[in-house]
């Protein structure tokens, strides 16, 4: 069984959170959520997840990391060196990152984990990117490399990485029970 960690740091965005952690389990994906601000993480909503772990605490043998957006969210995961690290070794291992929103941006492109590559994102942060091409498409894939643009792309987005991981058929298993176009 593939495993997948969702980092969570106060102020990430609700939607790009829930959803991919509900489809990849629907998916018989094993999802830990891991909290980069404390195991008590609060969306940009006021929604509290109380995750599974903290980043230090994550098993060995992730298959991927999925990055929520929001802000300060995504700022908060740029700014821990321990997510950061766990980040920059699993894109390193050719194991999947996914990242949607501000993340691709304010987190991968700001330590440089995006160059040469292609991405997307909230519409403004791709200003920010250097020596990656950015293009506004609502999902792109990279290689190993998922990203994706907001919250009203998230379950795309979270059908993407359930394509990745376990397959088109199991992506589009997901896609009709959960009545997606």
């Amino acid at each position: 069984m593939k495993k997948i960690a969702v980092l969570l740091a106060d102020g990430f965005e609700e939607v790009e959170a829930v959803t991919p952690i509900d489809f990849l389990r629907r998916a018989g994906i094993d999802v830990v959520t891991a909290g980069v601000t404390g195991k008590t993480v609060t969306g940009a909503h006021g929604v509290k997840i109380s995750a599974d772990a903290v980043v230090g605490g994550l098993p060995a043998g992730l298959d991927g990391v999925v990055l929520p957006g929001g802000m300060p969210g995504a700022q908060n995961i740029a700014d821990s060196a321990e997510a950061v690290d766990l980040i920059r070794k699993i894109l390193a291992a050719g194991k999947l990152v996914g990242a949607i929103c501000a993340a691709p941006a304010v987190v991968l492109g700001a330590h440089g984990l995006l160059q040469g590559r292609r991405f997307t994102c909230y519409p403004g942060f791709e200003r920010d990117v250097r020596g990656a091409s950015f293009t506004p498409d609502r999902v792109v894939a990279d290689g190993n490399l998922i990203t994706s643009r907001g919250p009203g792309t998230a379950a795309e987005f979270a059908l993407a990485l359930i394509e990745k991981l376990a397959g088109r058929e199991e992506a589009e298993k997901i896609r009709k029970g959960t009545l997606q176009k």
